[in-house]
């Protein structure tokens, strides 16, 4: 897996980069300034879904607090996702794509915001992901300048994860009240790999229904999804409403509900 290596040693000088490189070629830098970082938070805390084909790009906000007498525009800095160690050899680490952007709220610190792009793999992109990167990640900053790079992990977590898709068909429709109703759907992730999406498998998914005029969903029953991600199960009809299905999700991969079928039963 390639990185975006936030620290590119440049004409004898460290500078925050956006550039795409293997983590082996980073330099280890020398230490950087004396700051640290709080309050961070990416995509407003809630986890980041990327489909199969198209770039996410995600806000990230944080804190700086520096030395009174280091000029904040002698520092770039910027959120990581990272597992494991929390350094430039590590290649799981992903970083922001160019330096964040602070206003100076007093002499010590700094409100911070900056972006970060999650590209799925894809022969004309530069590419980030690929399926075995889904899962959780820890959260981190990087601060640059002329003495080098500071880095800070631990300040939380993230799931980076797969974007799941999914159907249901009720039939027959209509259907006399009684008789046996049939729902059909499939249950699919992005993968990464082939920027497609591919069946998920063995999966815990409930089939639910909506009486015409409720506001509220029951659960009926869960059933496990096939090995290609299809879904199959019957019930009685009772009366007039809607079925879906809907998958809670796992660490790698969104939680979906189905469009709600419509069943009239007479």
């Amino acid at each position: 897996m390639r990185i975006r290596a936030l620290v590119l040693a440049a004409s004898g000088a460290v500078a925050l980069s956006a550039l795409a490189v293997p983590a082996a070629q980073a330099a280890t830098p020398a230490a950087g300034p004396a700051v640290t970082f709080s309050q961070l938070k990416v995509n407003s805390g809630k986890n980041i879904v990327v489909g199969p084909t198209t770039q996410v790009t995600v806000s990230a906000t944080y804190t700086v607090t520096k030395p009174a007498s280091l000029n904040p525009n002698s520092i770039k800095t910027g959120p990581v996702l990272y597992q494991g160690t929390l350094s430039l050899d590590n290649d799981r680490v992903l970083g922001g794509d160019g330096p964040g952007t602070c206003t100076v709220s007093s002499t010590t610190v700094l409100k911070c915001s900056a972006k970060i792009q999650f590209r799925p793999k894809s022969s004309d992109t530069d590419a980030d992901l690929v399926n075995n990167a889904a899962g959780t990640w820890k959260l981190g900053a990087v601060a640059v300048n002329d003495s080098g790079v500071t880095l800070q992990g631990d300040l939380g977590t993230t799931h980076l994860q797969r974007r799941a898709t999914l159907t249901t068909d009720a039939s027959p429709e209509p259907v006399k009240k009684g008789r046996t109703i049939t729902v059909t759907g499939k249950l699919s992730r992005a993968n990464w790999d082939t920027n497609k999406y591919a069946g998920y498998s063995t999966q815990p998914v409930k089939l639910q229904f909506k009486k015409k005029g409720a506001t509220t969903w029951s659960t009926l029953k869960t059933i496990k999804s096939s090995s290609t991600g299809a879904l199959k199960t019957t019930v009685k009809a009772s009366a007039d409403g809607y079925f879906r299905y809907t998958f809670a999700g796992t660490t790698t991969t969104s939680p979906v509900n189905s469009a709600a079928d419509y069943i009239d039963v007479r």
